[in-house]
C-alpha cells in the first residue's frame, strides 16, 4: 500500500454511548417488582415465567379477551438457518425491490460500483431501515390503493468498502475508510453523504407479487446534503446558529436515519439515531456534544471533515471552534442533529423540517397514538443507547383533521419515563423552570432543555433502559410496546436472583397502558416477552421454543388486525458464533398477543439485519427491508474478494441492501 495511504477504522461505528447517570436502572426496578410479588430470591428462568405469565398485566388482558378471540396466525413456523438466502413461511412468495443503487429518476445511471457522488443522489440509498407505504389514492393509511403508492424509506448508514470501486483489493474492516495524505477523496465522501438519508419512490404492482419502480416527479432523495428548516423551541436559539445559518433557522442534511414514524396528517418522520460520531471536536466539548458522544480526538466516523478543505459541506463535521463566534464557524453544527425530521412525501418541492420539541437524542423512531378529533397528539420515542430513556410527547393544541399539520409538533410537552417498583410508572415533564430544570442546575431556556434532553432526563431521575428501540401502538387496546434490544453494559451489581441476566445479550419487549386518557402522566407496565434461547426466555408463562427463539428485538410494527411483527438485530460481531449460533441469521416473527401465539415467519441472508416492515392497505402485500447483508465479511476475506453474502444478485456480486416484497399464495391477508 502507498505509505501516504492509511485506513481509518472506528469499528462498527454505531455502538451506543453508555449513560453515566446513577439513576436506578430498569433492571433494578424490575428485580424489586418481581421480588415484591413473591418470587423466591435465587430463582431461575422458571421463576421469571411464573411472574411474567400468571401475574402480568399482559396475562390479565389475555384472559379477558382470549376466549372469543380469533386466531390471527395461520402459518407454520420456519426453522432458523445460516444460509445466504431469504426464507419465508410456506404459502408465501418473495421478490426483491429497490436495492441500493437502483435509479429513481429519468436521468439517473444504472447501478455500478464506480457511480459518482452525484449519481448516488438519483439512486436508492444504502442500508435500508424504517419505511412506510403511502397509497397514491386516499390519505388514510388503511385505505387507498394497494397496488400503487410511494414507498418511503430511511438509509441508516453506509458501508464504504462495498460503496466504492476503489475499495476492491484493499484490506477494509467494516466501516473503515481510506485516507491519502490525511485527506479523503471528496467525491467518495459526497457519494457516502448521498447514500444516507431517505428515498421517496413510486412503486406499482404489475402483477400479484411483482412490483416495479415508476419514474414519477415525486421521486426524490433527501440526503446528508439537503437543506432543512429548524422548527420548534430551538429554532433561532444560540445553540443552532452557524456560518451556514447565522439566524439559527436552517441546516443541511439528515444522517443515521433508523426507524421512522407517520403523522396523523400523513407525512413521514425520519429519526436521527447514532449521528454524534460523525462529528469531531479537537477542543473542549460542551455537554451538548460530550453527553451524546461527539468525538474528541482522531476523526469523525467516516472522516468526512477531511475531504475538500475549501468546501464547507464537508468541513462542517469538524465542530472545533475556529472563528470569533458561532456564526463564523460550525461549532454548533452537531446541535442541528439528533432530531425527528418531518418530510412531505407528496410534495417534492417541500423542505424537510427538524421538529425540536420532540427532543434531541439518538432517536430510534417515533410512534403515534391514533389521533382523536379534539384531543392532543400523543407520541413516543426511544433513545437507542445503553441505559438511555423512553420519551412521550403531548401536543399543546388539539388535533382537528381539517387543520392538522406539523405545527402540532412544535408546541407541546416532552416527558421522560420513570418505571416504579410496583408495576406503575410516571411521565416526568421536561419543562424549563419546572422541578430541577432551572438556571441553578445549568438550564437557561426550553431550547437548552431540548438540546440537552439527555442531561435534563438524567436530572429528573428517569429510568435507564436496555437500549429502547422501536415502538408500536396496538390499534384497539392502545397499549404501547417497545423493544429493548440488549444491554451488555449491565453489571453483576444490577442483578439478583429474580433478574438473572448480567450482561444482557438477549433483550426483551416492555409494554404499558396509559392510566386514564392518553395524555395521562401515569401508566402501568409489564414485560411482554423476555427474548433468548430455550430455558432462558419467556412468553405468556412458557419458555420460547425452536419455533420462536430469538434475541435482540429491534424492529416492531403492529398491523391493522393487531398482529405484532418483531424483527431482530443480532450484531454481526457475534452472529452465528458461540451461543448466538442457535438463533441463525436475523429473523422476523409474528405475535398474536391475545392468543399468546408467537411464530417465526422470515429468516434473512448472511450478515444482515431485518428492519422495517409495512403492508399495503389491503394487507395482501408486505414490504420488509434487509440491511447490510455480508457485514460479517472480514477485512482479510474482503481483500481477497471472499464475501459472506452476495445477496440479492448472487454470483460474485457485492451484497446490496434491498426491500422484500412478500405476498400470500391463495386467499387471505399476510400472516393469516
Amino acid at each position: 500500500m502507498n505509505p501516504n495511504v492509511t485506513v481509518v477504522d472506528h469499528g462498527e461505528g454505531d455502538e451506543p454511548l453508555s449513560n453515566p447517570s446513577q439513576a436506578p436502572h430498569f433492571n433494578d426496578v424490575l428485580a424489586a417488582n418481581i421480588s415484591r410479588r413473591g418470587i423466591i430470591k435465587g430463582g431461575s428462568a422458571a421463576a421469571l415465567m411464573g411472574f411474567f405469565g400468571a401475574n402480568s398485566l399482559a396475562n390479565a388482558v389475555t384472559q379477558a379477551n382470549q376466549e372469543a378471540a380469533p386466531q390471527l396466525i395461520g402459518f407454520d413456523a420456519i426453522p432458523v438457518h445460516e444460509q445466504d438466502v431469504v426464507t419465508v413461511a410456506e404459502g408465501y412468495r418473495v421478490t426483491v425491490l429497490t436495492p441500493w443503487g437502483q435509479p429513481i429518476t429519468e436521468d439517473a445511471p444504472e447501478f455500478a460500483l464506480d457511480n459518482s457522488g452525484a449519481d448516488q443522489a438519483k439512486q436508492i440509498g444504502q442500508h435500508h431501515d424504517g419505511m412506510h407505504f403511502f397509497p397514491i389514492e386516499g390519505d388514510d393509511p388503511y385505505q387507498g390503493s394497494s397496488t400503487d403508492g410511494l414507498l418511503v424509506m430511511n438509509h441508516e448508514y453506509v458501508e464504504p468498502r462495498f460503496l466504492h470501486a476503489s475499495s476492491k483489493g484493499q484490506q477494509h474492516h467494516r466501516g473503515s475508510v481510506m485516507l491519502n495524505n490525511n485527506q479523503r477523496d471528496a467525491d467518495e465522501v459526497l457519494k457516502e453523504m448521498n447514500a444516507h438519508g431517505v428515498s421517496i419512490v413510486r412503486v406499482r404492482q404489475q402483477e400479484p407479487g411483482v412490483w416495479d419502480v415508476v419514474m414519477d416527479p415525486r421521486n426524490r432523495r433527501v440526503t446528508a446534503t439537503t437543506e432543512m428548516q429548524i422548527s420548534g423551541p430551538v429554532r433561532g436559539s444560540d445553540f443552532v446558529k452557524t456560518k451556514f445559518s447565522p439566524d439559527g433557522t436552517a441546516t443541511r442534511g439528515t444522517i443515521n436515519n433508523c426507524a421512522h414514524g407517520v403523522t396523523p396528517w400523513n407525512t413521514y418522520m425520519a429519526a436521527e439515531e447514532n449521528w454524534a460520531g460523525y462529528f469531531v471536536n479537537h477542543a473542549e466539548r460542551p455537554r451538548e456534544q460530550a453527553r451524546y458522544g461527539v468525538r474528541g480526538e482522531n476523526t469523525g466516523r467516516y472522516a468526512w471533515e477531511l475531504a475538500d478543505a475549501n468546501n464547507e459541506l464537508y468541513q462542517r463535521f469538524d465542530v472545533t471552534p475556529k472563528g470569533a463566534n458561532a456564526t463564523e464557524d460550525y461549532r454548533n453544527e452537531a446541535n442541528c442533529f439528533g432530531w425527528m425530521v418531518e418530510i412531505d412525501p407528496f410534495n417534492p418541492n417541500s423542505t424537510p423540517v427538524k421538529r425540536t420539541a420532540l427532543g434531541r437524542f439518538a432517536h430510534e423512531g417515533v410512534v403515534f397514538q391514533p389521533a382523536v378529533e379534539g384531543q392532543p397528539i400523543v407520541a413516543y420515542s426511544g433513545d437507542d443507547a445503553r441505559n438511555e430513556y423512553i420519551y412521550k410527547y403531548v401536543s399543546a393544541q388539539p388535533y382537528f383533521k381539517a387543520t392538522a399539520g406539523g405545527h402540532l409538533l412544535d408546541n407541546g410537552t416532552l416527558y421522560v419515563a420513570r418505571f416504579h417498583n410496583n408495576g406503575s410508572g410516571e411521565w416526568l415533564p421536561l419543562v424549563f423552570g419546572q422541578g430541577p430544570l432551572t438556571p441553578a442546575n445549568g438550564f437557561h431556556s426550553q431550547a437548552d432543555v431540548l438540546v440537552n434532553t439527555r442531561a435534563a432526563a438524567d436530572l429528573l431521575g428517569a429510568t435507564p433502559m436496555d437500549r429502547p428501540e422501536w415502538g408500536a401502538v396496538h390499534p384497539e387496546t392502545k397499549q404501547v410496546y417497545f423493544t429493548l434490544t440488549n444491554n451488555t453494559a449491565r453489571t453483576v451489581e444490577n442483578v439478583d436472583g429474580a433478574n438473572p441476566r448480567a450482561n444482557n445479550r438477549w433483550g426483551q419487549i416492555v409494554r404499558w397502558t396509559e392510566r386514564g386518557d392518553l395524555t395521562s402522566k401515569h401508566f402501568d407496565w409489564d414485560l411482554f416477552i423476555m427474548a433468548g434461547p430455550e430455558g432462558d426466555s419467556e412468553f405468556a408463562g412458557e419458555s420460547l421454543t425452536e419455533d420462536n427463539i430469538f434475541n435482540s428485538p429491534d424492529g416492531l410494527w403492529i398491523d391493522a388486525r393487531g398482529l405484532i411483527w418483531i424483527q431482530t438485530d443480532i450484531s454481526e460481531s457475534v452472529m452465528n458464533t458461540g451461543d448466538h449460533a442457535q438463533f441463525g441469521n436475523n429473523q422476523m416473527l409474528a405475535c398474536d398477543p391475545i392468543n399468546n401465539t408467537l411464530k417465526r415467519f422470515l429468516v434473512g441472508p448472511v450478515g444482515q439485519e431485518v428492519t422495517g416492515v409495512i403492508t399495503t392497505p389491503d394487507m395482501r402485500t408486505m414490504f420488509v427491508n434487509l440491511q447490510h447483508p455480508g457485514a460479517t465479511t472480514t477485512a482479510e476475506d474482503f481483500a481477497q474478494g471472499k464475501l459472506t453474502s452476495h445477496w440479492p444478485d448472487g454470483g460474485d456480486a457485492y451484497p446490496r441492501s434491498a426491500t422484500l416484497v412478500i405476498t400470500k399464495v391463495g386467499p387471505g391477508v399476510i400472516g393469516s
